[in-house]
């Protein structure tokens, strides 16, 4: 059975434009990568959880943020190159990206060290114009902008 993950893409409105939040993976991995590496703020569930609900919480653990939903939109499933299953919400809303703080996970660091080392699941947030964000984001979680802007009638999908 395929990994499934579920998050929120938190929009902000400007007029006739739109921003989403959009954060990388914390660790030393992903420390110097950028454009294809960013993502929603999002996790893993089990058949256990609701989606939704497993979105709001991860959303709250990668930002520091708990969100009022509102009435989240829903973006549906995408695929992504290794096989998880990504399912999302579009929420309205805004945040401080500079001020997100994070859980952390432990690993060891460096490789073969036999240290272990704390870094933030997610060490970073920003704001970013859809054009923008289709450049950052993996490239399977293109089509949650192409969603969203449809949805909300901002402009085609690329």
């Amino acid at each position: 059975m395929a990994r499934r993950s579920a998050g929120i893409l938190l929009y902000r409105l400007a007029g006739d434009a739109a921003q989403v939040l959009l954060v990388p993976p914390g660790g030393p991995f992903w420390a110097r990568k950028d454009a294809g590496v960013w993502s929603l703020p999002k996790g893993e569930y089990d058949d256990t959880e609701d989606p939704l609900t497993c979105a709001l919480r991860e959303f709250e653990e990668e930002t520091g943020t708990a969100l009022d939903p509102g009435e989240p939109v829903e973006l549906g499933t995408i695929t992504q190159r290794g096989g998880k299953v990504v399912s999302a919400w579009a929420v309205e809303g805004d945040l401080d990206a500079d001020s997100i703080h994070s859980n952390t996970f432990t690993m060891e660091w460096p490789p073969r060290s036999g240290r272990s080392a704390e870094f933030p699941e997610v060490d970073r947030a920003g704001w970013f114009s859809l054009e923008e964000a289709r450049e950052k984001l993996n490239v399977a979680q293109v089509e949650f902008v192409d969603r969203i802007a449809e949805r909300l009638g901002l402009e085609e999908p690329t």
